[in-house]
C-alpha cells in the first residue's frame, strides 16, 4: 500500500475532492466491515465530547479521499484518521483515534513503544483478514438516531 506524504490540508487543493467539514478529526472506515464498524460504533459510544466525525470509505468523498492518498478505493486495507488537515493511517492512526477517546482509551499511546514496522505488520495482517474473521454487512453501517450528525454524508 503506498501512503502518499503530503502537508496538512493538502485535499483542499484537490479538485476531485468535494469541500467538506473538516474542523473535526474524520475516520474514514470500511462501512461493510462488520470489525470497522464496530469499531466507529464503539468510537462512538466512548467520545462523549463529539469530537470524531466518521466517513464510510464506500461513499464518494471515502473514495476521494482514499484516491488523494495513494491508498486503494476499493480495497479498504487501513481506517484514515484526518485530524487538522494531516492523515495518519494503520496503527498511528488508531493509537490516534483512541487518545482523542480521552482516559481511559488514550493509554493506548504506550503501544508507539513497538516499532511502527511491528505495530503496522500485525495491523496489515488483521486487516487483510478481517472479513474472513469477523464478517462483512450486508449494507454499509448507519449509526444510530443520536450519532447521526456526527457521520458525514459522503455522497
Amino acid at each position: 500500500m503506498s501512503r502518499v506524504r503530503s502537508e496538512p490540508f493538502s485535499y483542499r487543493g484537490d479538485r476531485a475532492i468535494p469541500a467538506f467539514p473538516d474542523d473535526h478529526p474524520i475516520i474514514i472506515f470500511d462501512g461493510h466491515c462488520a470489525l470497522c464498524s464496530g469499531y466507529a460504533r464503539f468510537v462512538l459510544d466512548h467520545d462523549h465530547p463529539g469530537k470524531c466525525r466518521l466517513l464510510a470509505a464506500q461513499s464518494a468523498l471515502g473514495h476521494a479521499l482514499y484516491v488523494h492518498y495513494g491508498l486503494d478505493p476499493y480495497d479498504f486495507e487501513t481506517n484514515v484518521l484526518i485530524a487538522d488537515g494531516m492523515a495518519y493511517f494503520k496503527s498511528e492512526a488508531s493509537i490516534r483515534i483512541l487518545e482523542l477517546l480521552g482516559p481511559p482509551w488514550s493509554l493506548a499511546r504506550v503501544l508507539r513503544l513497538i516499532p511502527m514496522s511491528v505495530r503496522d505488520c500485525v495491523y496489515t495482517f488483521i486487516a487483510r483478514n478481517r472479513l474472513r474473521f469477523f464478517g462483512k454487512l450486508e449494507t454499509c453501517y448507519t449509526p444510530a438516531v443520536q450519532f447521526r450528525d456526527r457521520v458525514l454524508n459522503g455522497g
